[in-house]
Formats: structure tokens, sequence, C-alpha cells
């Protein structure tokens, strides 16, 4: 016993020490947000990275990177709360690799001091800030779902079953965010997303879900299997290991439901599941369930919807 007293006492003086000894204490908070986009666009999910960083209190300051990137630094400008946006271009950026933007972060963290650097929790986000991280000598947060002061924050783990609250005593707090968990900083209609897995066979069945997408208005995603496989690229990815989507509607063609891709899509407002083994895990949450062959089930819902709008 007085072992682990004097243990504790210890572990309370180190703490202590290290507070006091943090450059980042008696500094306001700042933050730069890491702005993803595809060029012409911000993707969606920065919104959602922008109000997990109002939460942190102080300036909010954006980067958008890439070869050519003028209308997503645009819009950019035009989200609620960020106060000053930088634009990097140069044909080095394209395709807004970790090696490119990395070095743009750290001459802007050098000149600025900010105290947090978010980025959405995204193959995008995943890739670039351990690599900054590496560089800064400081350990990334990733995939926070909530925000309980300056330096404390609320992830998952195990796939999502559990919940850790993590503090930081970094001087700088690199953090990646979970996007289901915060509400938009600005935009407003609804939404839908389509997924698909393993069961399409092969990278040209996939179109058939594109021409279902395009006309439902929709963004289509694919499970790890799909991606492994070679079907879609990586940034497709929805799951533990890919990005994290919360749409008011989700349909899952041929998708098992293994625990990493639930992970990525289990905060869905409505999900809706069509496979044709009555057995897949991806029933037990999905809202409605069709038990049928995809290759049916997809052309009758693109013939039904073509009639509706006919």
């Amino acid at each position: 016993q007085h072992y682990f007293i004097q243990s504790n006492l210890r572990k309370m003086l180190l703490h202590a020490a290290r507070r006091f000894a943090n450059p980042a204490i008696g500094r306001c908070a700042s933050t730069l947000v890491l702005i993803e986009h595809d060029g012409s666009s911000v993707n969606p999910a920065c919104l959602h990275t922008i109000t997990a960083a109002k939460k942190l209190g102080g300036p909010i300051h954006a980067i958008v990177a890439g070869d050519s990137c003028q209308g997503a630094a645009e819009q950019a400008c035009k989200i609620d709360g960020i106060e000053k946006v930088f634009v990097a271009e140069g044909a080095s950026l394209k395709g807004q690799i970790a090696e490119a933007v990395s070095p743009i972060l750290l001459d802007m963290q050098a000149k600025n001091s900010y105290t947090h650097i978010l980025a959405n929790g995204t193959v995008f986000g995943k890739n670039i800030l351990p690599r900054l991280g590496a560089k800064l000598d400081v350990a990334p947060i990733s995939d926070i779902i909530g925000v309980k002061s300056e330096s404390t924050f609320v992830r998952t783990i195990y796939a999502g079953n559990a919940i850790q609250t993590v503090e930081s005593l970094d001087s700088i707090k690199l953090v990646t965010v979970r996007a289901t968990a915060f509400e938009a900083a600005s935009g407003e209609g609804g939404s839908a997303d389509l997924e698909a897995g393993r069961g399409l066979k092969n990278g040209e069945n996939f179109e058939m879900l594109y021409n279902l997408a395009d006309k439902m208005g929709a963004a289509v995603g694919a499970s790890r299997a799909a991606v492994d496989a070679g079907y879609v690229p990586s940034d497709l990815q929805v799951g533990q290991t890919g990005k994290m989507v919360a749409p008011d509607l989700y349909i899952a063609v041929g998708i098992s439901g293994a625990i990493q891709h639930l992970a990525g899509m289990k905060d869905s407002k409505t999900i809706v599941a069509i496979n044709k083994d009555g057995e897949a895990p991806i029933f037990q949450v999905s809202d409605y369930g069709l038990v049928d062959d995809l290759f049916k089930a997809v052309p009758e819902m693109i013939s039904t919807i073509d009639s509706y709008k006919a």
C-alpha cells in the first residue's frame, strides 16, 4: 500500500511537471483545419470537422492545398466559423499526398504556432497527420467523437464497441475527426449513400450501382473486401479503416456486414440491406431488408425509378 501511494504521488508530480513545461499552456487556442477537396468543391466532412474545431475555442484557420484548388478555396471561405483561408497551389501537390502536403503544414505551424491541427477522419486525414506528427514529434489523436477541453478528447476503440477519453500533453494537438459525431457547420437538405461489397463480383458491375446512384442523387461507396479485390479505388472504402458515413439513407448492396464495415456506417439514419444470404449480419442492423439476388433487385429498382420519373 505504501508503494501504491508513492507510485501515484510520483505520477501526479510528473503529470504536473509536464503541464508546467508544456509551451502550449498559457497561449490561447488556435486551430488549423486541413481542407479535403476535389479541386472544385470541399468534402462535406469538413463541415463537421469545423464544428469540432469550434468547440476548442479561439480562431480557426483553414488550408486548401492542391494543384488546382481555387474553387474549393472559394467555397471554404463561405464556411461559417473559418476566419482565414490559406491556399497552396502547385504541380507537386497533385493528389494531395502526405509527402507534399506535410512540409506546407510544418511551415504554417512554424509561422503561426497553432495549438491544434485538425483533419477529417478519412483516408485523406489519416494519411497526412501521422507523417506530420512524426515531423513534429507529437502523437496524433485519431477519430474523435467528442471534445471535452482543449486537451481532452473522446474517441472510440475496438471497432466502436468501447469509448475512450484521452488527454494529450503535447504542445500541438493533431486530431482527426469522425464526421458522424458532429453536426455540420453549414449546409442543408437530405443525403443518400449507396454501398457495395464483394457480391458485385467485379468492377464492371459497379456501373450498375453508379447508374442507380445517379438516378437517386446518391454517392457510391464500397466495403474493404471490394477494395481489396481491386473492384474500386480505396477512397471509396467505408469502415473502420476507411471513411465514416451517416447519410439519411444507406443502401447496402451485397454487403455481408463485417464488424469493421459496420463501424463506418452504423450511424446512418435509415439502413436498407439487399443480400441473397438471409443470415448475413447486415440484416441485424438494417431497418429494411430484401433477401434477393442483387443482380435482379438493382435493375428492378432502376426500372421503377425510371417509370416513376416518366
